[in-house]
């Protein structure tokens, strides 16, 4: 793969761990750990590959209403775990970390926890790693809506671009998703207007580096038009 054929901006829906772990008999959390730590594997192999941005959805707004109360308190121990320990070999790799979506419903901890990770990441980080969390794109565009009208500023692409939590980063060149499912499911809806899609049947426990770069090898391929010829 060459360097010029590969994307800048990289999205991943990490879906399957659940059923990865009733696969193995074993409870959904044994499935969230398992992904956490495919993430990381997956983030190492893009920083090698130099993709500048790499925003992984770890807790949809959708997840948050709808999942069991046990099954959102392991997914929030998870994330004591990775952003107290586990962040600090991400920051070793180079990743400037960031969060996005609506953090005011987590536990206080958390969100503590979340504002460190960002706070603390190396400014001039060899690339930036997004974290999806409590994040839905239909309420992402209109909290920017409502924000451009009580201001009174016009609302245009522009604007509400500007809005939007991602204000700063590139589009994604390419959003992939495990698991089987072929949809979107609420991520970077605004953003992935160009994006190429790739879905794999691999649940995302077993989706390795190796998976993903055939995703990248998949990409290289593609000729993008962007409403051109």
């Amino acid at each position: 793969m060459e360097a010029a054929n590969l994307p800048r901006h990289v999205g991943i829906i990490m879906d399957g761990n659940g059923r990865w772990a009733k696969l193995r008999h074993k409870p959904r959390s044994f499935g969230h750990s398992a992904g956490m730590d495919a993430m990381i594997e997956i983030v190492k192999r893009a920083g090698e590959r130099e993709i500048h941005y790499i925003t992984v959805y770890a807790l949809s707004t959708e997840n948050l209403k709808n999942r069991p109360k046990e099954e959102l308190d392991e997914l929030f121990g998870l994330l004591r775990k990775y952003f107290s320990h586990h962040v600090k070999e991400l920051y070793k790799r180079g990743a400037k970390v960031k969060v996005i979506g609506d953090k005011s419903p987590l536990p206080a901890d958390v969100q503590k926890l979340l504002e460190d990770g960002e706070k603390n990441s190396p400014p001039d980080g060899k690339f930036t790693l997004t974290f999806a969390i409590n994040y839905g794109s239909r309420a992402e565009i209109a909290r920017a809506a409502e924000s451009l009208i009580k201001s009174g500023e016009p609302v245009t692409e522009e604007s509400l671009a500007s809005g939007l939590y991602t204000y700063g980063l590139p589009e994604p060149d390419l959003i992939i998703r495990t698991g089987g499912e072929m949809r979107l499911s609420n991520f970077l809806l605004w953003q992935s207007a160009y994006a190429e899609l790739y879905f794999t049947p691999v649940l995302f426990p077993d989706f390795t580096p190796d998976e993903f770069d055939k995703a990248l090898e998949e990409y290289s391929r593609r000729t993008r038009r962007f409403g051109g010829i």
